[in-house]
């Protein structure tokens, strides 16, 4: 079974500094029908603007993937870690028992777009944990790079969840397909420019939840980056 749900249907707010869509329940945006998807907690698409950012806040049990389309997102927390991530790193962050951190953009001519992830954990009160992937546009291109699962399988991120994250560059010929196994359901973020996924069209938002399905296949994609989870 394949279930749209289109960008424009989204939870939106506009703060000035921060413009953000949600896909599920977040913040002041309460929908009792997308509170999730499985362990698939949050996906926020963020544009953060120039010199801007969230401020020390604080997150426990949960795990928290950033992923970077454009610009740049200045982490530090509490654990001591600190970085800059750019456009081709993702982060992991499992909160645990608790962890404290900041994220702004540190570009003082550029907004910063980003999706950030939540998936809730399968264990809690852990110490938390910090991670980054370095992923080169040539490993998503035309394929699907694992870029978190609970084994750490293909050089990915070890998230604390039965759920493993892909993501995949896609353009004119490319496709590919992933297939689930008996039992799974997944979930395809369009992150930008649009593709045709088991046969529905999604463009930049949209997202697609597929239940008793056989595979996730991506084709017909223009400048497309799609994320896919893989989930329990």
């Amino acid at each position: 079974m394949l279930t749209l749900r289109r960008s424009h249907e989204r939870g939106h707010a506009n703060h000035g500094w921060l413009d953000t869509h949600h896909t599920f329940s977040f913040a002041n945006y309460y929908d009792p029908a997308h509170m999730g998807f499985g362990p698939l907690r949050v996906i926020n698409d963020d544009r953060i603007a120039a010199g801007r950012g969230f401020g020390t806040h604080g997150h426990r049990d949960m795990e928290i993937i950033t992923y970077v389309l454009e610009g740049a997102v200045a982490h530090k927390d509490s654990m001591g870690s600190g970085s800059t991530i750019e456009p081709g790193n993702v982060q992991r962050m499992s909160a645990g028992r608790g962890v404290l951190h900041s994220e702004f953009n540190p570009l003082d001519d550029q907004a910063t777009h980003l999706l950030q992830i939540w998936i809730e954990p399968d264990v809690t009160g852990i110490a938390p944990e910090y991670e980054e992937l370095s992923v080169p546009e040539a490993e998503k291109r035309g394929r699907l790079r694992q870029v978190a699962s609970p084994d750490g399988a293909d050089g990915s991120m070890r998230i604390h969840q039965d759920a493993r994250v892909y993501a995949g560059l896609f353009d004119g010929a490319e496709q590919a397909e992933l297939p689930l196994a008996a039992g799974r359901r997944a979930w395809v973020h369009m992150a930008r420019g649009k593709a045709v996924v088991n046969g529905q069209v999604l463009a930049a938002g949209d997202g697609l939840a597929l239940t008793d399905e056989a595979a996730v296949t991506i084709r017909d994609g223009e400048q497309a980056e799609v994320l896919v989870f893989d989930l329990a």
